[in-house]
């Protein structure tokens, strides 16, 4: 068993390496032959610290991510996010390798909403609306920023005080931030990200604009909800994987024809199509499939030889 820890992960990913393997990740989703299983979602002796178990195989990859959320590590100088992947030698069973990757996590599930909005998102799109000021929120923002060439990001935040500090670190990477209110936002971006803990709509359906794209990055358990469900009827419906999202996604709260759903993979591939025209409004339901996380593994350990 190979391991690789904290530091040496978070010293070897970068953005390109993030969007190639999710890229990769969400097209093998859709293959015959790959599985992604349920999710397992559970909590430490305190509720409050919760941890998930996400697993799933390939034709030559199969592991699985534990990833835990314990928000009072920030008192103690902690990340309050961990992640481990466990990557499974194929012929004899035993796990392989071992590699922390807490700042990969960030990294890898921005690069999936960065692959959609690649494919979704007009080659126009310029202002880019953000709910949230946590810790992946920036992550979202640099990664956006690779694919389409945004002037303004919009900043929507409860807290004023943690809003004008993400404005300033969306400003100090080189983005022009600006704080605004959500309906503000939603009239004016071209895409709009959603990264929070939310169980209740952010923002009104009407207020989004013919054209837009939307990626709910937040919802990825039950209960959890960022999006309006009226805006579904509105829009073209695309996810990571069908199945999960509408077990633990925002697509949990779609009461229409499911059949609608699309999983990203297949608009990659070309055996679906992604935007049809330009004043199409789609969503991207981004709830976070394990094969994103074993094949970002894999780009890790070719890194180290090189």
């Amino acid at each position: 068993m190979q391991f690789v820890p904290e530091d040496q992960s978070a010293a070897l990913i970068t953005f390109e390496i993030a969007f190639a393997a999710a890229r990769e990740a969400l097209i093998a989703a859709t293959d015959d032959g790959t599985t992604v299983f349920p999710a397992v979602l559970a909590h430490g002796s305190s509720p409050l610290n919760r941890f998930s178990i996400k697993s799933g195989s390939s034709a030559d990859l199969a592991g699985l991510k534990v990833g835990s959320y314990w928000p009072g590590n920030t008192e103690i100088g902690l990340p309050r996010h961990n992640s481990l992947i466990l990557l499974i030698d194929q012929h004899v069973g035993r796990v392989e390798w071992v590699i922390e990757a807490g700042r990969v996590n960030a990294y890898r599930t921005a690069a999936a909403d960065a692959v959609a909005a690649d494919a979704l998102a007009r080659t126009d799109a310029s202002v880019l609306a953000i709910f949230g000021t946590g810790h992946q929120a920036l992550y979202e923002c640099r990664a956006i920023t690779r694919i389409r060439h945004i002037s303004e990001v919009l900043v929507i935040a409860r807290d004023s005080a943690k809003g004008e500090s993400f404005a300033a670190s969306v400003a100090a990477h080189g983005m022009a931030a600006r704080i605004v209110d959500g309906r503000t936002a939603c009239e004016q971006a071209d895409i709009i990200v959603t990264a929070t803990g939310a169980r209740a709509p952010l923002f009104d359906a009407a207020w989004v604009q013919p054209g837009t794209h939307i990626a709910s990055m937040g919802s990825d358990a039950v209960g959890k909800q960022e999006l309006p469900p009226a805006l579904f009827d509105r829009a073209a419906l695309f996810c990571d994987q069908p199945a999960q999202s509408v077990a633990i996604g925002d697509l949990q709260h779609f009461a229409g024809d499911r059949s609608r759903i699309v999983a990203i993979g297949d608009v990659l591939s070309g055996r679906c199509p992604g935007r049809r025209a330009d004043d199409d409004i789609t969503v991207f339901d981004s709830s976070g499939i394990a094969l994103q996380d074993l094949y970002i593994a894999r780009h890790l350990i070719a890194a180290l030889d090189r």
